[in-house]
């Protein structure tokens, strides 16, 4: 049974949950708390609760299960756009098809030179973007430009995994990325709510709302077992979104064994050719809620936010429950290349070059991570999750995590930088619980301080 969802039952939950009493919002803040799992009718009343005092004991909670599940690892990632053709109108989005500007897409030596560039900002894993058009931009072609990626060898660098967030497709096509080794696949559904996604979506094959949602289906069918979800919180009511998003995830849970790897949680930002003033921006204070509902409702499910947040907001999310995030991002085709100023799809919040992010990071305490290591030991979709549930995914995320740190600051850092982090390597490494994996990491470590890369568990 394929994905279907209906917007007056969702809203219909919503009103229902509305105005949950102190000890149900107690009891439900309860179980979030142990790790038991929350119903949608749960999510609804946390979404629908005005109760200032159960808000803030919902952001201690999401900060907690971060720290529980995640630790002080915070993954590392870049987008790489390859193509702005698309064939879409959609409103909200600089690259429909009705705007004007000059269009290309990045031939196989642009495309090698991007991923060599990003490899020098220490990078490992890259999200592929590209917009929607079987003509200028087919799979085949997203194909070879996987291909190209993979190849790629920079010095001691090279990238190790890359995730893809383009069009719904088919399952045949599904398979052929499956077969080339993607990471995750990724596709925000932009709304759950049908009458505003199809008001959004004037013309083009992404205006079709069923066979949008429905691609996660065919996507896991055809063997892809990770899969990221992620709306853009503007488009229609926070509350709405969520709760699509919560019930999407039981879906694929219940049917596949296995929900969302990864939710992005995108807000609204001005695009060449869009009205903002139509939209109703999401506040700070609500995007935090989304964040931290997500959060205690999903604890195993990693969070990404991109860059088109500011690094203050960026600090305050990751400590409420984001585990990835972007640096030294471009969302210009061949941006990374040319760094063009203006023409861009939307404008980014945080531009500072990935190396600074990664020392407010480490100023911070946090510990950034280049880890590609579950994808490539097989451990995705339910063994990652059963892993999760287990608890012992963490015997091997830190130790990769402080892996890969290492080598970033072999390869790229300068003696200050090598002394922050070593300061963040030894202070983590007593928090390795497992002492066979902690002596592991230990000489893992001094050999890539002699050289060794690509050591992983």
């Amino acid at each position: 049974m394929e994905m279907t969802i209906n917007a007056a039952a969702v809203e219909q939950m919503l009103a229902d949950s509305k105005g949950a009493g102190a000890s149900e919002l107690d009891a439900i803040l309860d179980r979030a708390e142990e790790l038991r799992g929350l119903s949608p009718l749960d999510v609804a009343a946390l979404l629908t609760t005005d109760s200032a005092e159960h808000i803030s004991r919902m952001f201690r909670i999401a900060g907690e299960l971060k720290e529980k599940i995640y630790g002080e690892r915070v993954v590392m990632f870049a987008p790489l756009y390859i193509s702005d053709y698309c064939v879409n109108k959609c409103v909200y989005c600089g690259y429909k098809c009705d705007n004007e500007f000059t269009r290309r897409r990045l031939t196989m030596d642009e495309i090698r030179s991007e991923a060599e560039i990003l490899e020098r900002m220490g990078h490992k894993r890259l999200a592929l973007e590209a917009g929607e058009d079987p003509v200028n931009c087919p799979i085949d072609y997203i194909l070879d430009a996987i291909r190209t990626i993979y190849d790629m060898k920079a010095g001691t660098g090279e990238i190790r995994r890359v995730n893809v967030n383009i069009a719904a497709t088919t399952e045949e096509n599904y398979k052929k990325l499956r077969d080339i080794g993607i990471g995750t696949y990724i596709l925000f559904q932009e709304t759950y709510h049908e009458p505003t996604y199809t008001a959004l979506h004037e013309s083009g094959p992404k205006k079709d709302f069923g066979y949008h949602l429905t691609a996660f289906d065919r996507a896991m069918r055809s063997g892809i077992d990770d899969v990221g979800g992620g709306v853009l919180f503007g488009l229609h009511d926070w509350r709405f979104e969520v709760l699509g998003l919560m019930l999407h995830n039981r879906h694929l849970d219940e049917t596949y064994g296995a929900g969302f790897h990864t939710i992005s949680v995108p807000r609204l930002c001005h695009a060449q050719g869009m009205d903002m003033s139509r939209y109703d921006i999401l506040s700070d204070y609500d995007f935090k809620r989304v964040v931290s509902t997500i959060r205690i409702a999903v604890p195993y499910t990693g969070m990404i936010i991109s860059t088109r947040e500011s690094p203050e907001m960026r600090k305050e999310l990751i400590r409420l429950g984001i585990s990835q995030i972007s640096g030294g991002s471009s969302v210009e085709v061949g941006g990374y290349a040319i760094r063009e100023s203006g023409g861009e799809q939307f404008v980014l919040a945080d531009s500072r070059p990935a190396i600074d992010i990664l020392r407010w990071l480490m100023d911070e305490q946090l510990v950034p991570s280049f880890c590609t290591a579950c994808y490539r030991k097989g451990r995705t979709g339910d063994r990652f999750m059963s892993l999760a549930k287990s608890g012992n995914i963490k015997n091997v995320c830190l130790p990769n995590a402080l892996m890969t740190l290492c080598e970033y600051m072999m390869d790229y850092g300068d003696a200050k930088f090598r002394e922050q982090a070593s300061a963040i390597i030894d202070k983590n490494i007593p928090k390795i619980a497992s002492d066979k994996m902690r002596a592991l990491t230990k000489e893992n470590i001094d050999r890539i301080k002699n050289g060794a890369h690509d050591l992983f568990v």
